[in-house]
Protein backbone atom coordinates (compact mmCIF):
# COMPACT_ATOMS: atom_id res chain seq x y z
CA UNK A 1 0.00 0.00 0.00
CA UNK A 2 1.09 3.58 -0.86
CA UNK A 3 1.96 5.88 1.82
CA UNK A 4 1.68 9.66 1.30
CA UNK A 5 4.76 11.86 1.46
CA UNK A 6 5.04 13.63 4.38
CA UNK A 7 5.72 17.62 3.34
CA UNK A 8 8.95 18.92 3.94
CA UNK A 9 9.43 20.92 6.61
CA UNK A 10 13.38 22.85 6.54
CA UNK A 11 15.15 22.22 9.74
CA UNK A 12 17.53 24.92 11.06
CA UNK A 13 20.06 26.47 8.42
CA UNK A 14 22.98 24.55 7.81
CA UNK A 15 26.56 26.12 8.23
CA UNK A 16 27.74 23.39 5.50
CA UNK A 17 29.73 21.42 7.62
CA UNK A 18 29.03 18.19 8.76
CA UNK A 19 27.94 17.80 12.61
CA UNK A 20 30.82 17.81 14.75
CA UNK A 21 31.87 14.24 15.93
CA UNK A 22 32.19 13.12 19.17
CA UNK A 23 35.77 11.74 20.08
CA UNK A 24 36.70 10.26 23.50
CA UNK A 25 34.12 12.66 25.32
CA UNK A 26 34.29 16.22 24.07
CA UNK A 27 33.15 17.15 20.66
CA UNK A 28 35.41 16.85 17.44
CA UNK A 29 35.43 20.33 16.12
CA UNK A 30 36.55 19.93 12.99
CA UNK A 31 34.57 17.65 9.90
CA UNK A 32 35.12 13.91 10.66
CA UNK A 33 38.14 13.07 8.33
CA UNK A 34 39.19 16.58 8.08
CA UNK A 35 42.45 15.54 9.77
CA UNK A 36 43.47 12.74 8.18
CA UNK A 37 43.10 14.70 4.32
CA UNK A 38 45.03 17.25 5.70
CA UNK A 39 48.13 15.27 7.15
CA UNK A 40 47.68 13.23 3.35
CA UNK A 41 47.89 16.43 1.65
CA UNK A 42 50.77 17.32 3.82
CA UNK A 43 52.54 14.21 3.29
CA UNK A 44 51.94 14.39 -0.69
CA UNK A 45 53.48 18.32 -0.68
CA UNK A 46 56.70 17.48 1.23
CA UNK A 47 59.76 17.75 -0.67
CA UNK A 48 61.64 14.62 -0.23
CA UNK A 49 65.27 14.59 0.06
CA UNK A 50 65.59 12.69 -3.80
CA UNK A 51 63.36 15.72 -5.32
CA UNK A 52 65.11 18.57 -2.94
CA UNK A 53 67.37 19.90 -5.95
CA UNK A 54 64.88 19.79 -8.33
CA UNK A 55 62.61 21.20 -6.72
CA UNK A 56 64.14 23.62 -3.56
CA UNK A 57 63.65 26.85 -6.08
CA UNK A 58 59.93 26.84 -6.71
CA UNK A 59 58.58 29.17 -4.61
CA UNK A 60 54.91 27.57 -4.70
CA UNK A 61 55.96 24.53 -3.77
CA UNK A 62 58.07 25.33 -0.86
CA UNK A 63 54.99 27.15 -0.13
CA UNK A 64 51.94 24.50 -0.75
CA UNK A 65 54.52 22.42 1.75
CA UNK A 66 54.34 25.20 4.40
CA UNK A 67 50.49 25.51 3.93
CA UNK A 68 49.72 22.15 4.41
CA UNK A 69 51.91 22.29 7.52
CA UNK A 70 50.00 25.04 9.13
CA UNK A 71 46.69 23.13 8.46
CA UNK A 72 48.10 19.85 9.81
CA UNK A 73 48.99 22.03 13.21
CA UNK A 74 45.46 23.48 13.24
CA UNK A 75 43.68 20.28 12.91
CA UNK A 76 45.62 18.20 14.96
CA UNK A 77 46.67 20.00 18.40
CA UNK A 78 45.06 23.43 18.04
CA UNK A 79 41.60 24.42 20.13
CA UNK A 80 39.83 26.40 17.51
CA UNK A 81 37.34 27.46 20.52
CA UNK A 82 40.30 28.98 22.39
CA UNK A 83 40.35 32.37 22.40
CA UNK A 84 44.28 32.58 23.08
CA UNK A 85 46.20 30.51 20.69
CA UNK A 86 48.67 27.62 21.90
CA UNK A 87 51.79 26.31 20.87
CA UNK A 88 50.31 24.51 17.21
CA UNK A 89 48.26 28.14 16.92
CA UNK A 90 51.69 29.63 17.59
CA UNK A 91 53.61 26.73 14.80
CA UNK A 92 50.57 27.68 12.08
CA UNK A 93 51.15 31.45 12.30
CA UNK A 94 54.84 31.02 11.86
CA UNK A 95 54.33 28.27 8.85
CA UNK A 96 51.87 30.48 7.40
CA UNK A 97 54.24 33.33 7.48
CA UNK A 98 56.81 31.26 6.17
CA UNK A 99 54.72 30.31 3.22
CA UNK A 100 53.98 34.03 2.80
CA UNK A 101 57.48 35.00 2.55
CA UNK A 102 58.03 32.52 -0.26
CA UNK A 103 55.57 33.45 -2.43
CA UNK A 104 55.98 37.05 -1.99
CA UNK A 105 59.77 36.16 -3.05
CA UNK A 106 61.47 37.52 0.12
CA UNK A 107 62.84 34.03 1.09
CA UNK A 108 64.94 31.84 -1.85
CA UNK A 109 66.58 28.58 -1.55
CA UNK A 110 69.37 28.43 1.44
CA UNK A 111 71.48 26.42 -0.46
CA UNK A 112 72.97 22.61 -0.03
CA UNK A 113 75.77 22.32 2.65
CA UNK A 114 76.40 19.04 0.96
CA UNK A 115 78.21 21.15 -1.86
CA UNK A 116 79.76 24.14 -0.06
CA UNK A 117 77.12 27.01 -0.50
Amino acid sequence: MHQPSKPFQPGPPSSGSPPAAVAGGRADPWPEGSRELAEHLQRRLVISDRDWHALKAQRSRRAAEQLAGALVQLLVADDPAATKGGEARQRAIALTANALAWLKGELKDPGCPDHGR
